[in-house]
């Protein structure tokens, strides 16, 4: 058993206590980040863009399907990636579905945007059961344009990366491994929600946020955050039908 403090209840009640004043401060920026999010900006999107879509090509406007706000999430699952998307990424992905009926009757559609070829997100899409919409950006300026992507020059100005690259950690090797994919070319995608608005016609990008911010990570996360035991530190992850067990 590992080793933890332990107490009365009356000691618990106390510590809890102390701990909700910061929970309550917690929120309250929480509060005022969304506000501060709202208030940015909305940038028109005048470059016109075909997307690969299981119905065929569509534009940044049709794949609202009507509504008048759009959430992507880009997984990372590049055009080098040899045995599917990232590990971490599908982990979010499979939260997703659930979701939509209740985001759908708030005027939101929710996709998922990968740089792979569109037939290979429809067979990983049937392979984790997805059923969102997934829309490829293959061979277009899109993830570029919006920084969902880096090109291998601006990847090789990023001394985070070339670190990574140079020196990867057990688990990032592994990672590798999962995706199928040189780290090179692997490290190149940017997990990242984004969302656009659409007025009168015109479509605006409104937000993008990309990891480690914690909004980009599995629902499961948050959950295990309220667990009693902290889970390891090393960032690994595994596809829900690939557990070791």
């Amino acid at each position: 058993m590992s080793e933890h403090t332990t107490g009365t209840r009356e000691e618990w009640q106390a510590a809890r206590d102390e701990l909700a004043k910061l929970e309550a401060e917690h929120a309250e920026l929480g509060r005022k980040v969304t506000e501060q999010r709202r208030e940015l900006p909305w940038v028109p999107v005048e470059k016109e863009y075909a997307f690969d879509t299981e119905e065929g090509k569509k534009t940044l406007s049709e794949l609202f399907d009507g509504r008048s706000q759009l959430l992507a999430y880009n997984i990372m699952f590049g055009p080098d990636y040899g045995a599917g998307a990232c590990p971490g990424c599908s982990n979010l992905g499979d939260e997703l579905d659930a979701t939509r009926v209740h985001l759908n009757h708030r005027d939101v559609t929710l996709i998922c945007f990968s740089r792979a070829p569109i037939d290979r997100l429809i067979a990983y899409k049937q392979r984790m059961g997805w059923g969102f919409p997934y829309v490829s950006t293959n061979g277009m300026d899109f993830a570029f344009d919006f920084d969902l992507a880096l090109t291998p020059d601006q990847a090789q100005q990023i001394p985070e990366i070339t670190e990574m690259v140079e020196n990867p950690p057990e688990w990032l090797e592994d990672w590798g491994r999962q995706i199928g994919a040189k780290l090179e070319d692997g490290l190149r995608e940017a997990p990242s929600f984004i969302a656009f608005a659409r007025d009168n016609g015109t479509v605006y990008h409104t937000y993008t946020v990309t990891a480690p911010d914690r909004f980009v990570a599995p629902y499961n996360s948050f959950l295990l955050e309220r667990t009693p035991k902290a889970p390891p530190e090393e960032p690994r992850a595994w596809r829900k039908d690939e557990y070791p067990d």
